[in-house]
C-alpha cells in the first residue's frame, strides 16, 4: 500500500517495500544505495515484469476502460491456459502489481497504480 499526498511533496510509505522519502514519491536508485530489504522488494517487482506473458497481462488489465477485468477474459488474448494465466496473475499479485477481488466464482483484476508509480520513481 502506498500513502501519497500531492505529487512532489510529503512522505511516501510503502508497506511492501518500506521505502520512505521526504519530498518525492520514492527514493531514486541514483540518490543513494538501496538497503537490502528495499532491493529485495524492488527486485521481486521488476522480476515479475521481466516475463513477456506477465508484462502482457499487466498491459491487458491496465488498458481496460473500467480499470478492471475478469480473470476469465484473460486466457483468450494471451493464448494461454487458465492455470498458466492464474500462475502469472499470482506472481503479479505477490509483487504488488495487481490485485484480485473475488465476486462470486470469478476474480476481477485491477492494476495497483501506486506500485507502478513507485517503480517508475525508483528508476528516475
Amino acid at each position: 500500500m502506498i500513502l501519497v499526498n500531492e505529487r512532489g511533496g510529503g512522505a511516501v510509505l510503502t508497506e511492501r517495500s518500506g521505502l520512505v522519502e521526504e519530498g518525492g514519491c520514492c527514493p531514486s536508485l541514483l540518490a543513494e544505495p538501496l538497503a537490502e530489504r528495499d532491493a529485495g522488494g524492488l527486485a521481486q517487482a521488476f522480476a515479475a515484469l521481466a516475463d513477456p506473458v506477465r508484462l502482457r497481462l499487466l498491459s491487458l488489465i491496465a488498458a481496460q476502460p473500467a480499470g478492471e477485468i475478469c480473470g476469465c477474459e484473460l486466457t483468450e488474448p494471451l493464448g494461454r491456459s487458465q492455470p498458466t494465466v492464474s500462475h502469472h496473475l499470482k506472481v503479479l499479485a505477490e509483487a504488488g502489481l495487481v490485485r484480485g477481488e473475488r465476486r462470486g466464482r470469478w476474480v476481477w483484476y485491477s492494476v495497483v497504480a501506486g506500485r507502478l508509480d513507485e517503480l517508475r520513481g525508483v528508476l528516475g
